[in-house]
């Protein structure tokens, strides 16, 4: 399969002002750059895939890859070489260093998928801590959870331009969670 297409630069005018969720926009493509300068996977031994942590100097230089696991040396590989080939990159939205892991997919069935904004704006939902879990020797007791009125003047500052989702990310997003959700055992041919 060919690689994907590298981000326009509509694209990355677009992701080098999202500041929500760490800049998930520039992180996305930035993964999508990498994957695209990988050049053409094929089926065999060499696919695989490869996560990175990545460090963005504000000015959008790269400037720290740590290897966190790899499936293939060669994806890894081609991985570094896009990476110390990139272009320039504009500036991280925030002016500030960011810090990121990013999974690269060099395989030909896998083309990643445009992420889903809609819901960028909404809090992050609290943790979940399990009351029940003990340690074994502390003394036992089990904690109440507290409830959080989510925040909602983060809600007001939302910028709803940036946040157009595509058809093709709203379709992907649709089929994913039809596959992780839905039942085998429903609409089975009669």
């Amino acid at each position: 399969m060919d690689a994907p297409p590298a981000p326009t630069a509509e694209e990355w005018a677009l992701a080098s002002k999202y500041t929500l969720k760490n800049s998930k926009r520039y992180r996305h493509s930035w993964g999508q750059q990498v994957r695209s300068m990988m050049g053409r996977s094929v089926e065999g031994p060499d696919q695989g895939m490869v996560r990175f942590h990545i460090e963005v100097s504000p000015n959008g230089q790269v400037s720290k890859v740590e290897t966190i696991w790899s499936t293939s040396p060669v994806a890894e590989k081609l991985a570094r070489q896009a990476i110390a080939k990139m272009p320039a990159l504009p500036p991280t939205p925030n002016g500030k260093p960011l810090i990121f892991q990013q999974t690269i997919s060099f395989q030909p069935f896998d083309t990643g998928w445009p992420p889903i904004y809609k819901y960028d704006c909404l809090p992050d939902p609290p943790s979940f801590k399990n009351p029940f879990a003990w340690d074994g020797r502390s003394a036992q007791n089990i904690e109440r959870q507290k409830t959080i009125k989510p925040d909602t003047s983060a809600a007001i500052d939302c910028p709803t331009d940036l946040m157009q989702d595509t058809i093709e990310a709203e379709a992907a997003d649709a089929k994913r969670q039809f596959e992780q959700w839905g039942s085998s055992s429903l609409n089975k041919a009669k």
